[in-house]
């Protein structure tokens, strides 16, 4: 997504890693925007990594074909065997983690985090039925110290659900890295019509946003599609704008904006929904078979895609 890449602003010295990394396109974001910013991607070091076999195998396809020489991609589940780890066995760290993982993800390894040998659970283990704070924190626990930033798309849900998650997310907010939450239009992904946000954290943010989280309220800035709704690019400079400055530049409410002291985030309960902060700001109304009768339609379509592409693969000789 253009957006989260230009947020993170990657430089010509960066090593980018997405740990959800699909077909490649998060790193190969990162790549165009340092090219277009007039800079070489030849230093930048750039890793993902992927479950699935035949989605590794078009990730390695997708950056070659981009000239991004320096990339790692490896086979493997995330969650339960991150495959970048230094030589003493640790998490790799890298000056930008970008991701957009499946949301709300089952059976994602919960068993085993408890006793994580990596230290992602430092804020506690995110429930067995929902697997989005994993992810988090598994990002947030592979940006460097000073220099590391994370941006990660996630559902509205992980703002507010109690519970574990409330007592993640309590955590995540106080130890000061949470730089912003960003509200994004409805259905601008394929395999979900609701509407997501970004979660940006920096291992040093700005003195001024310290002890704070910005809100941003982006979701009336997109162009309404027949199947799918999308960011133009004037949506993307207007909430990057905002982004940056803290405020609105025009005056005129497009992108609501506000930064919100940690005191009275934790006088909500630590509740970091858009809505709660700003004025107008869409709410999340999901009805839940529809939701449901949705996802199994994204899952059931995407696994018959990836049945065919796999089948062209392993003609072609790459798996």
């Amino acid at each position: 997504m253009r957006l989260l890449t230009r947020i993170l602003d990657p430089q010509p010295t960066d090593s980018v890693y997405d740990p959800a990394v699909g077909s490649g396109g998060m790193l190969v974001e990162a790549a165009n925007e340092v090219v277009e910013a007039g800079g070489s991607v030849r230093q930048m070091r750039f890793a993902g990594q992927e479950v699935n076999l035949t989605t590794s195998a078009i990730a390695r396809m997708n950056l070659f074909l981009h000239d991004i020489e320096d990339a790692r991609i490896r086979r493997g589940d995330t969650l339960r065997d991150p495959r970048f780890l230094d030589a003493a066995g640790r998490l790799e760290r890298f000056d930008l983690v970008i991701a957009n993982p499946p949301f709300s993800l089952k059976n994602w390894g919960a068993d085993v985090w408890a006793r994580d040998p990596w230290s992602r659970a430092a804020c506690g283990v995110p429930p067995a039925s929902y697997g989005d704070y994993a992810w988090v924190q598994h990002m947030v626990a592979s940006m460097k110290p000073v220099t590391g930033r994370v941006g990660v798309v996630m559902p509205h849900g992980i703002l507010f659900r109690g519970g574990a998650e409330g007592q993640i997310r309590t955590c995540l907010v106080r130890s000061d890295q949470l730089e912003a939450v960003i509200g994004l239009p409805p259905n601008l992904f394929y395999s979900t019509s609701i509407p997501a946000c970004l979660l940006i954290f920096r291992a040093t943010k700005p003195t001024a946003r310290r002890g704070h989280v910005l809100f941003v309220d982006g979701s009336k800035c997109f162009e309404k599609g027949r199947n799918q709704n999308r960011l133009r690019g004037e949506d993307v400079d207007a909430i990057l704008a905002v982004y940056r400055t803290g405020a609105d530049p025009d005056g005129e409410g497009g992108v609501a904006v506000r930064l919100v002291p940690h005191a009275e985030i934790g006088a909500n309960g630590w509740d970091l929904n858009i809505s709660r902060y700003l004025k107008g700001a869409a709410a999340e109304v999901v009805d839940v078979a529809t939701a449901l009768a949705e996802l199994a339609k994204a899952q059931r379509l995407l696994r018959e895609a990836e049945d065919r592409l796999d089948e062209r693969l392993r003609e072609a000789g790459y798996v």
